[in-house]
């Protein structure tokens, strides 16, 4: 969430692509992101070269030596952005054009990765060196401003608030899922070295860069000195999909930029015959739009078969259970509608995860978690595929507070109730106990089959009303006659006044 210096600094940045020429929202958005990753290469590089010296693993910088770009060779060192931003504007214009965006755009050997699908048609698209100025300079205290604040995400933060600017989040779905409420889920499931990770609505990637940071904190030992895990990391762990270019390429530059060299990020329509995945993911973690209704033609006739429906929240549901290998595990938001909705097709879905599959965890979230792009009220649902059933008592919490306000403004605040949703949930065998007027309490499988599968907390939550001791009748009229009384002398004494 942007606020305060850092908004200014990007309205500032918004305001010179608008007063040097570049008008087009999603011109501007791409000329951010491309400059931003340009930016972000040179630290990540910086960064690599010193996580490399300090494990003693060898390390070759990408801007070492002599690079070769068309006909020319130069110098690497002058494609650094702390380089080349000290440059006179024309001739930093010059290295921007005719030689930096031919680096980035060239920069995985590997045509057919995710980077390279996604940058061939990357243009450089500032018209003059001025505006090049400014923008280097906007950018670099916008990059000030965020080490400031210790935000690791500075490319979705921008992206985020741009997409705000332009009013196309609420309308197409593409407002991020908060990067705190990601890294929850991403602690709660704790991918393994092993895992096959997937979300099939990847947008920017923000599922799939957060479980690589996991691992990269959690896992490091062991997936960086074994060879095997090591390239699993690198090129086959992470795979993501979507339907939108620009999402594409800005989530496959997010996952190059935090050092995954070749994730599969791929358009595709997730829920059509395009997708042809079965039985092969080991974890799934997504927040899949919400957008109602769509075209059944266009919908594989595999999820309609086990869900017959054009609500997509419930398709994706399907979707999960199609794709995950057995013994899978998924962590995933969903509208509340999802939970208790009537329809047979609600009932249906719900009744495959708890009967037929393991559900472990529902997390009731409050409304304000995804203001200020939309209001509706969301849940967390965590669950296995077993595809024999497993469900023996479902974990049920009552998220009150994220840490931030639950208005348009979503400020900080001491209210924070993720550190105990997560240490609840990796102790669950303690949470047996637990009354259901507590915040969490457990719920056996038979009483939600008894309910229409039905997983709204508050069909199982029980609420405690302090009771009021009232007055007599007799006293609480005599008062009323009292202050009746009271107005009456007041009403006389201002008519005295206005007598005068």
């Amino acid at each position: 969430m942007i606020t305060g210096e850092l908004k200014n600094k990007i309205d500032g940045l918004w305001d010179a692509f608008a007063t040097g020429g570049l008008v087009n929202p999603l011109e501007v958005i791409e000329q951010i992101t491309y400059l931003m990753f340009i930016r972000d290469l040179d630290d990540a590089d910086i960064k690599r070269e010193k996580e490399s010296a300090m494990l003693g693993l060898p390390y070759k910088s990408i801007f070492a030596d002599q690079v070769k770009i068309g006909n020319h060779t130069i110098d690497g060192r002058q494609l650094k952005w702390s380089v080349f931003h000290d440059f006179p504007a024309g001739r930093m214009y010059t290295v921007m054009q005719d030689w930096v965006f031919p680096f980035i755009k060239n920069l995985h050997h590997d045509k057919n990765s995710a980077y390279s699908k996604y940058m061939d048609d990357a243009i450089f698209k500032l018209p003059t060196p001025l505006l090049l100025s400014k923008v280097v300079d906007a950018l670099d205290d916008i990059y000030d401003v965020m080490n400031k604040t210790q935000s690791s995400d500075v490319r979705g933060d921008v992206y985020e608030y741009l997409l705000n600017k332009i009013a196309s989040a609420g309308r197409n779905g593409q407002f991020r899922t908060p990067r705190h409420i990601i890294a929850m889920m991403v602690k709660m499931i704790d991918p393994k070295s092993d895992d096959v990770i997937c979300d099939p609505a990847c947008g920017t990637s923000g599922f799939l860069v957060s479980a690589a940071m996991y691992l990269k904190e959690t896992r490091k030992n062991e997936i960086f000195f074994d060879k095997d895990k090591k390239e699993h990391y690198m090129n086959s762990m992470f795979h993501g999909f979507d339907m939108d270019r620009t999402m594409l390429r800005i989530g496959a530059m997010n996952m190059m930029t935090h050092g995954i060299d070749n994730p599969f990020i791929e358009y595709r329509d997730s829920l059509s015959d395009q997708n042809a995945d079965h039985d092969k993911y080991s974890l799934i973690l997504a927040n899949p739009p919400f957008k109602g209704s769509l075209d059944a033609d266009v919908v594989s006739a595999d999820l309609l078969k086990v869900c017959k429906t054009k609500k997509t929240e419930l398709l994706f549901l399907a979707l999960f259970l199609r794709i995950l290998k057995v013994g899978g595990r998924c962590a995933c938001i969903v509208p509340d509608g999802v939970l208790f909705g009537s329809s047979k097709a609600h009932q249906s879905i719900r009744k495959q995860i708890v009967e037929e599959n393991r559900l472990e965890a529902v997390i009731s979230m409050p409304s304000g978690v995804f203001k200020p792009y939309a209001g509706v009220s969301t849940a967390i649902l965590i669950f296995t595929k077993t595809g024999h059933g497993g469900t023996d008592d479902v974990w049920f919490y009552d998220m009150r507070a994220d840490g931030f306000s639950l208005d348009d403004k979503r400020a900080p605040v001491d209210d924070n109730d993720i550190p105990d949703i997560i240490n609840r949930f990796k102790h669950l065998d303690q949470e047996a106990e637990r009354q259901r007027t507590d915040q969490s309490f457990m719920v056996p499988k038979q009483e939600i089959a008894d309910n229409q599968y039905d997983l709204s907390i508050n069909k199982y939550k029980e609420v405690v009303y302090d009771k009021i001791e009232y007055p007599p009748t007799i006293e609480i009229m005599a008062d009323i006659r009292e202050i009746e009384m009271e107005i009456g002398k007041e009403m006389d004494e201002l008519e005295k006044l206005l007598e005068l």
